[in-house]
């Protein structure tokens, strides 16, 4: 086991990292691989020791975060797929991965997950903005964002860390994710199969009976599906091992093109007339009181504003995601269909 190479994975379950760890399981190399994963309960934890990895119980939201860091200073590489805005387990990794340079001299690597949302606009009246864009190659006007932005106070001492020299970091953020994963863990129930930011604006969809938008709904944010993500996980990995040196760290985006809130708007309104829930196939504009509602919050934030990043170093490394807009549109309709089961 000494000379494996020693991976940490935390968000075995979720939604991209299931199908990240099916890609890591069945990889060409996968014999040479001690993985260890992080899990909540026990059940989930005898479910997943039949594909041959070690399993370490405990949650992000735990008091005590030791077993983080003692598992972060044995391995070579980390995978964190698990709450992009939770400071304190990004430290605990982070302190481990120290503990794993000052023993061995080498700088172990550490793929983080976060999101486009730190380049998006203030900006919520659903105009677009089209002249502003960021390219992942853009490294010092992405070094220039505010750390008062999205996700930043948990990038920053990720990326300090690396500038400190005991880790390698490289930081995937995909825009909005779609798409039903695959793979051997949703087979077993175990791996979560739904979209994290579009339920906000389904289920309020589901209240008024209508898709909705902001003013004038033509703001754009990007899109990819959830297979083509973890495939660009595993092609940033396969780059790291093969070219440690020839690999840049810093941001990684994951898009394959742009939606306007309108269209996703029309496509949730167009799913309630099929399921006899909505009045109307056309989206309205949100009014004020429901502007001003707290539980609005998270729609106002990924559905209300302008995000427009670019994946040109991720494509530079060879990535070509497949599904864009329309394949986008059709699972909108999908989980429409999903949440008001649910609800109902």
């Amino acid at each position: 086991m000494a000379d494996k190479l020693q991976i940490f994975f935390t968000g075995a379950t979720g939604y991209i990292g299931g199908s990240l760890l099916t890609r890591l399981l069945r990889h060409k190399n996968a014999a040479s691989f001690h993985i260890a994963v992080l899990v909540r309960s026990e059940d989930k934890a005898k479910k997943l020791q039949p594909f041959g990895v070690d399993t370490i119980i405990g949650s992000y939201t735990d008091k005590d975060l030791t077993f983080l860091t003692n598992a972060s200073a044995k391995a070579d590489i980390v995978f964190s797929l698990v709450d992009a805005d939770n400071l304190p387990p990004s430290k605990a990794i982070l302190d481990g991965l120290k503990m794993k340079y000052e023993a061995s001299g080498k700088p172990p690597v550490l793929i983080h997950t976060s999101g486009t949302g730190f380049v998006m606009s203030s900006d919520i009246q659903g105009v677009p903005d089209d002249d502003v864009s960021f390219s992942d190659l853009d490294v010092e006007k992405l070094a220039a964002i505010p750390q008062t932005a999205l996700h930043q106070h948990v990038d920053v001492p990720i990326f300090e860390a690396d500038k400190a020299g005991y880790v390698r970091a490289y930081i995937v953020t995909p825009g909005t994710v779609f798409g039903y994963p695959m793979g051997p863990f949703v087979d077993i129930g175990i791996q979560n199969l739904h979209s994290i930011s579009l339920p906000f604006l389904i289920e309020a969809a589901i209240r008024r009976k209508q898709g909705g938008y902001f003013g004038q709904g033509l703001n754009k944010w990007p899109l990819v599906d959830v297979e083509d993500t973890a495939d660009l996980y595993l092609l940033l990995f396969d780059a790291i091992q093969g070219d440690p040196q020839g690999v840049p760290s810093g941001y990684y985006f994951a898009e394959n093109g742009e939606y306007t809130a309108i269209e996703l708007a029309t496509a949730i309104s167009e799913a309630l007339v099929d399921l006899g829930v909505g009045n109307t196939r056309e989206p309205s504009p949100f009014t004020i009181e429901e502007e001003a509602s707290k539980v609005f919050e998270p729609v106002r934030q990924y559905f209300g504003t302008n995000c427009h990043p670019r994946a040109d170093r991720a494509r530079a490394l060879g990535w070509k995601p497949k599904a864009g807009k329309t394949e986008f549109l059709q699972n909108a309709k999908a989980e429409v269909k999903f949440y008001v089961q649910q609800l109902q």
